[in-house]
């Protein structure tokens, strides 16, 4: 596995409910591979993982490609997502893999996908992002936080 700009970041609770966790990268191609859980937490009525959860690992894998590729530099700000689901996702693991498709000043276009275990594609995704510093973006983890104003 490939050193990347995320291994110095402690994953956010909701990445890690989703499972999340890097399974491969190409930062200079701005290309990055996730891995999910699907749980059968996630499942609707029918059994299949709901929508707004793969959208959910969509969001969670196309971000971190432009992470990747900015060497840590720049986070995204989601602007728009567009999702097509293609076909159920049954509760077990679920991979994401998302592509930089351009890379401006102050805003990114990147795609997504999602496929079963079993290489089923799933979803597809395109995303928007506005480009914020990281370091705007991201407080530090040693940073107190301020105390709360008296009422």
């Amino acid at each position: 596995m490939i050193a990347t700009a995320l291994d110095k970041l402690t994953p956010p609770p909701s990445s890690r409910l989703l499972g999340w966790h890097v399974l491969d990268a190409r930062p200079a191609d701005g290309w990055i591979r996730i891995g999910f859980d699907g749980k059968r937490d996630f499942c609707n009525p029918a059994g299949f993982v709901q929508g707004g959860i793969l959208s959910a690992m969509l969001d969670d894998t196309m971000g971190p490609a432009v992470f990747v590729m900015t060497e840590g530099r720049l986070y995204t700000a989601t602007i728009s997502l567009t999702v097509n689901f293609l076909a159920p996702a049954r509760p077990g693991p679920i991979t994401g893999e998302a592509k930089v498709t351009q890379l401006g000043r102050t805003v990114a276009f990147v795609e997504g996908r999602l496929t079963a275990e079993d290489g089923t594609l799933l979803a597809t995704a395109t995303t928007s992002a506005r480009l914020v510093e990281t370091a705007k973006a991201i407080a530090p983890a040693a940073s107190p936080r301020p105390a709360a104003l008296p009422a």
